[in-house]
């Protein structure tokens, strides 16, 4: 009997799969990112979460786009001490947030998306793969988030990925971080042109650009940008500003040139999520 679409390999073999990676999970994991494909699958048979559940769609375009610019924290020896706390903004149907608490099986992560329903289907995904204790699921808008307590300068790392802008993501992310935390933005094209405008967006915030990486993702899938944001100080206690105005009013921008943020181009999902 030929395998189910749920277990079988991408075309070129799971093995090499992870071997472009950087990264070979335990056996127990690589279960745990399979089972995590059914789930999906089921979840989004009711739900439409998203188009990319099966074979490459899912191990490349999900699950490796999730990974690869975390892969040195994921060869990194566990933290003594206090777990990793990690947190995905605009979660949706669980990518990165779900994928990166398999591969960091002694993190934290809090996921935040203001749309119930994918919400809770994270909430069951999660439970059934046995994962419900090391997370955190906030149903709100990011911008509330980013003030509460609970929340607000609080996390190693902050991440997103095809939520908004680069300039708006920045204004989510930036508040949560700790001290010495960094935030992940994961983009699909990126030019000088985003870059300038990125780093217009980061001086009121106090941060700045640390890093910015590319890689193209097996199977022709694309090419893909991790931007790393590292805060300067605390960020000012005006960000992030009201719920729907970083979107509105982009940091870096006037009020007669801010447009609505378009999704980043070459991402290999059905289009922006909207707002977490």
């Amino acid at each position: 009997m030929a395998p189910s679409p749920a277990s079988s390999p991408a075309p070129q073999g799971r093995q090499q799969l992870w071997q472009q990676l950087g990264w070979q999970p335990s056996a127990e994991q690589e279960a745990l990112l399979e089972a995590l494909q059914g789930e999906l699958r089921s979840s989004n048979s009711r739900l439409n979460l998203t188009r990319l559940v099966e074979g490459d769609d899912y191990w490349i375009a999900q699950v490796f786009d999730s990974l690869w610019p975390l892969v040195p924290l994921l060869q990194a020896p566990a933290p003594d001490g206090a777990p990793l706390q990690l947190i995905d903004v605009g979660t949706g149907g669980g990518f990165p947030g779900l994928a990166v608490a398999i591969a960091l099986p002694t993190a934290r992560l809090t996921l935040v998306d203001s749309v119930g329903r994918k919400l809770e289907a994270v909430r069951s995904m999660a439970a059934a793969l046995g994962l419900e204790q090391r997370l955190s699921l906030r149903c709100e808008r990011i911008e509330r988030t980013g003030h509460h307590p609970e929340c607000r300068g609080r996390f190693h790392w902050a991440l997103a990925r095809a939520v908004a802008s680069a300039p708006v993501v920045a204004e989510y992310l930036v508040p949560l971080l700790a001290p010495q935390g960094r935030a992940l933005l994961y983009r699909g094209q990126w030019s000088a042109a985003d870059q300038t405008a990125l780093e217009a967006a980061l001086s009121p915030l106090r941060a700045e650009l640390e890093s910015c990486r590319s890689r193209e993702l097996p199977g022709g899938r694309g090419l893909r940008h991790a931007l790393v944001l590292r805060p300067d100080g605390p960020c000012p206690r005006a960000y992030p500003r009201a719920v729907g105005l970083p979107a509105k009013q982009p940091l870096g921008s006037t009020p007669a040139t801010s447009t609505a943020p378009t999704p980043p181009s070459g991402a290999a999902r059905p289009g922006r999520r909207g707002a977490p």
